[in-house]
């Protein structure tokens, strides 16, 4: 099975860069499934049904979220009712939504898995411990990971702790691609991070003006999500026949100033 994943999509300019190069990659590189991170995707915080819909319209078969899976009220209904997306896991008993789904690949049963670190992030159930709990429980012939973490410690800790139970772990959250994709002793691909789709010229997908003022004011600021200017995707292809893991990466040409 070979899988794509697309990393964080954040604002209109990573849905536009998503529109634009999907349907390319997937035929570039023979993609059976496509997953997809959408907690950015609504300005930066949150995803909506529209633009779940639209995300799914352009060619993604599932949709993974995060920390800010719960920041447009509107998206709960929708958790509760699809099948094609998926929150943490590690949430607690009775919120929205579902932490994995089983989907049929040409006839393989692929678990996709949604998890949550804890380092520097909401104070919520240990992601380690939920992750055996669904596999004590669920059986499947492909498992990928999605562990939106905010540490390269506390993501490379659950690779090694999936290393051979999963087929892949990817990380996301830091909206920084980092270079060490690998496959693990046990077979399981793993990355730390497979970076994010949106504005490339701003930090982490925001105006980078308004980043830097809070660090030199340490005063609360409203981040804004560019709607337009030069994008950047990011992403993986995992091949889990061939046990391979391979970065993919796309940068629009920045404006002159």
């Amino acid at each position: 099975m070979r899988i794509l994943f697309i990393g964080d999509i954040v604002g209109k300019v990573g849905r536009r860069m998503l529109s634009e190069n999907l349907m390319n990659l997937k035929k570039e590189h023979g993609a059976n499934f496509t997953i997809v991170n959408g907690e950015n995707a609504a300005h930066g915080k949150g995803i909506t049904e529209r633009i779940y819909k639209e995300i799914l319209g352009y060619g993604a078969d599932f949709i993974t979220l995060g920390n800010h899976t719960f920041a447009k009220r509107e998206i709960y209904d929708v958790l509760d009712r699809d099948v094609r997306m998926v929150r943490p896991a590690n949430y607690p008993e009775g919120v929205p939504g579902k932490g994995y789904g089983i989907v049929n690949v040409n006839g393989r049963k692929l678990l996709i898995m949604n998890l949550q670190g804890r380092s520097f992030m909401p104070a919520i159930d240990c992601p380690f411990k939920k992750a055996d709990a669904i596999l004590e429980h669920v059986e499947a012939d492909e498992i990928f990971v999605d562990f939106h973490s905010e540490t390269t410690s506390e993501s490379l800790a659950m690779g090694h702790y999936l290393d051979g139970r999963a087929d892949a772990v990817v990380g996301t959250h830091t909206h920084v691609q980092t270079n060490d994709e690998q496959v693990l002793p046990g077979g399981t691909k793993y990355i730390t991070d497979a970076g994010m789709t949106g504005f490339k010229d701003g930090i982490l997908g925001i105006r980078k003006e308004e980043v830097i003022d809070r660090f030199l004011y340490q005063l609360p600021v409203r981040h804004n999500v560019p709607e337009e200017g030069a994008g950047i995707l990011s992403g993986v292809i995992i091949d889990t026949k061939t046990h391979k893991i391979d970065k993919i990466r796309i940068e629009e040409k920045s404006a002159r100033p």
